[in-house]
């Protein structure tokens, strides 16, 4: 009943071939040096050698393609510094990182989860662009839905971005008589927005804020900033 194991041959490329057709029914079996050497060089050299159809690519899909939205976004600015330029590009690819809850000025409020420097872009405040037509009849139909609170960020004499029902974080920042934020407009692809600049610097969990600048009217809305230097009404 003894039968001699067979030799296990070798195969033209210097693998050893099994005999039972799977190399798990043989158990394990040590490798000479030449046929591991052998085989760890012609891994590393399969390794090194890029593949043909990378071989002329210089850059990865993804940067070529913020490369070409840069170079857009610069083609698009018109009156604006080259610094604007790269804060707008760092805002769209790498937002701040912000939370909204509950304030001690007013409802909710916007802070900051991580230290913001001077004089950068924190968020831009989004919305419908309307007329100033469409702004008076929104705000009439939102007093009568019980809305107090009004998200409209007026542009210019003829733009009005309405952020009540469809707007961005950016909604939740509360007024301030001594702010830390300022508002600026800014033309990108031939299109107006507003920009939430810092004026100083903003430590974590410290609440976003920026003068509302309401125009001035005879019925008053009574500020809550609570800042040394308030002027008790926001228009």
């Amino acid at each position: 009943t003894s039968f001699s194991t067979p030799k296990k041959k070798k195969r033209d490329d210097g693998m050893r071939e099994h005999v039972t057709g799977c190399a798990r029914s043989e158990g394990y079996y040590k490798i000479d040096k030449k046929d591991k050497l052998k085989y760890l060089n012609n891994s590393r050299a399969f390794a090194e050698e890029p593949p043909a159809d990378t071989q002329v690519r210089t850059c990865p899909p993804l940067a070529a393609g913020r490369r070409s939205e840069q170079r857009r976004l610069l083609s698009s600015f018109t009156g604006s510094c080259d610094s604007d330029l790269l804060k707008f590009n760092q805002l769209k690819f790498r937002k701040k990182k912000l939370k909204f809850c509950k304030s001690h000025i007013h409802d909710w409020g916007l802070f900051a989860m991580e230290p913001i420097a001077a004089d950068e872009m924190v968020i831009e405040y989004v919305g419908q662009n309307i007329r100033q037509v469409i702004a008076d009849m929104r705000e009439k139909r939102y007093e009568d839905e019980g809305i107090g609170s009004s998200y409209m960020f007026r542009v210019d004499h003829d733009t009005i971005i309405d952020a009540t029902k469809c707007g961005n974080f950016a909604r939740f920042i509360n007024h301030s008589c001594n702010p830390n934020c300022y508002a600026k407009v800014i033309t990108v692809e031939s299109q107006k927005k507003i920009v939430i600049y810092s004026k100083q610097h903003i430590n974590v969990n410290e609440e976003i804020t920026y003068d509302y600048k309401f125009p001035i009217e005879d019925v008053k809305i009574p500020c809550l900033c609570g800042s040394e230097n308030c002027r008790g009404t926001l228009n």
